[in-house]
């Protein structure tokens, strides 16, 4: 599975769920409305950046620690974010992202190594970000057999709804 884009980075760590969706926004019922709101309480030029520069986050470690709030993912990829690349997750974020299909990949050398606006190829199964313009190669961890099957089916419903049709047939 290969993820082509340009990144968007946010040289960070401990970027909490409250910093990707801030509570007083947890009301708004509407997704896209919510996700107006992205990334407000750690920078509030990100969500502008989705949307004229790329549409690969970059970001530093333990990133989405604190709650567990599903909208974290959410409001990510209504922003247009096709995948994130970071050196850590906290580990319920990271499975939230899993579960909704949003392509997560950790790398020990970004986002200190790359620069806002470069154009990336990840190849998930491989673990790489490959820089076009440069040619350099990122090699990250790539993500085990089951998430793949996960990403390609593009979260954990879809990949479930797909298994209990087969079962049918």
């Amino acid at each position: 599975m290969k993820i082509s884009g340009k990144v968007v980075v946010y040289n960070h760590d401990n970027i909490s769920t409250d910093q990707i969706i801030p509570g007083p926004y947890g009301y708004i019922q509407d997704m896209k409305e919510m996700a107006e709101h992205a990334l407000e309480g750690a920078d509030r030029t990100l969500r502008q950046r989705f949307r004229t520069v790329g549409n690969i986050f970059v970001a530093g470690s333990n990133f989405g620690c604190g709650s567990s709030r599903e909208f974290a993912v959410i409001v990510l990829k209504e922003s247009g974010v096709q995948a994130v690349i970071v050196k850590s997750a906290a580990r319920i974020w990271y499975r939230n992202a899993v579960n909704l299909g949003l392509p997560v990949l950790f790398c020990p050398t970004l986002p200190e190594s790359i620069k806002e606006g470069a154009e990336v190829e990840i190849d998930l199964a491989a673990g790489t970000i490959c820089e076009v313009a440069t040619g350099v190669i990122h090699k990250g961890e790539a993500p085990s057999d089951f998430i793949m099957g996960m990403y390609k089916e593009g979260g954990i419903k879809p990949m479930m709804r797909k298994q209990a049709l087969a079962k049918r047939d």
